[in-house]
């Protein structure tokens, strides 16, 4: 027998609109990020996707992007995608991600893992951060061209991977760069991370953050949500710049993208600041597209400086091709 009370299941608990919303019955609803598309053959950039398991034990997968006119001889740098959405919403799966994904992967003629990673509140952090870690670690067992992946062991050079992300998956980039630069994870040659309008926060103000305190609440709040046993907002998970190890970042270089008209542009520019000052022997760059807000490029990617944002990325990737 149901011994819920009849308004029981339409009590919220947690509002973060647009995003999502919790009930005390332990309903999760999500407004963004649940539109999902087929892998396919692209027919406007001749990429090929497909999705393959890299966790049997949580049935997690990644969806693969193949450029499809290449030399079967050829080996392609690998770029590893996390996506964003707050560590709570979106899949790889998205229409958003996928095109992104295709156009970056013919654009730059690489090989992509887009992770699939387990979102809160059903699986609160470090669970994303475990399960990015995870797919880093399957890609890696292709190394000797004997893995799971047919794909991976024809085309993907091990040798030159680069660790991307947007918003909170530009965060994990972050946090599994230096888990590689702790750990060096064998198999793979790290060689540089994109950060996308990173999702990093911080106890104080910095910039014009202290400007609008209804969002500083909300970022708090969401923060809190992921992670529940956070130690606040200066975790180094989330402020970067406490961390004594930052130093330790498991790659030689490091571009960083960051929004005008976005709330967390002023954390984009401390943690820039912040990696320069470390001790950190890579080279840091960061560019800001003037007049635009959070991950417009996924939103509007005929826009011009979504352009030249995959322009900037190709040639950070391209400059280490032969």
């Amino acid at each position: 027998m149901d011994s819920r009370k009849p308004d029981e299941e339409e009590e919220i608990v947690h509002d973060f609109p647009p995003f999502l919303r919790t009930y005390k019955s332990g309903r999760v609803e999500r407004f963004m990020g649940t539109d999902i598309i087929p892998p396919s053959l692209d027919s406007k950039t001749n990429v090929q996707s497909q999705d393959v398991v890299y966790s049997r034990d949580l049935n997690l997968s990644s969806r693969l992007y193949l450029p499809k006119n290449i030399n079967p001889d050829q080996k392609l740098p690998l770029l590893v995608y996390y996506h964003g959405g707050g560590f709570v919403i979106e899949t790889p799966y998205s229409p958003n991600y996928h095109n992104f994904c295709n156009r970056l992967a013919s654009q730059a003629n690489i090989m992509i893992v887009s992770v699939d990673y387990r979102r809160a509140p059903e699986h609160h952090l470090p669970a994303a951060y475990d399960d990015s870690w995870t797919a880093l670690k399957w890609a890696a067992s292709h190394f000797n061209g004997n893995g799971p992946e047919e794909w991976l062991n024809c085309y993907a050079d091990l040798g030159k991977v680069f660790l991307a992300g947007d918003s909170a998956g530009a965060n994990i980039a972050h946090h599994m760069g230096m888990r590689y630069g702790e750990e060096k994870l064998f198999g793979i040659n790290v060689i540089g991370i994109v950060l996308i309008h990173p999702y990093f926060w911080g106890k104080e103000p910095v910039g014009n953050e202290a400007k609008d305190s209804e969002v500083r609440l909300k970022i708090n709040g969401i923060w809190y949500f992921a992670c529940p046993t956070t130690s606040g907002c200066d975790d180094p998970l989330i402020n970067p710049a406490t961390d004594p190890k930052l130093a330790t970042l498991g790659c030689n270089k490091v571009l960083i993208f960051v929004a005008e008209k976005d709330f967390l542009k002023d954390r984009g520019w401390f943690y820039y600041e912040s990696l320069r000052k470390s001790g950190w022997g890579g080279s840091v760059e960061i560019i800001e597209a003037k007049e635009e807000n959070h991950v417009f490029h996924l939103f509007n990617p005929e826009n011009e400086n979504a352009k030249i944002m995959v322009q900037n990325i190709v040639s950070f990737i391209c400059q280490d091709k032969p």
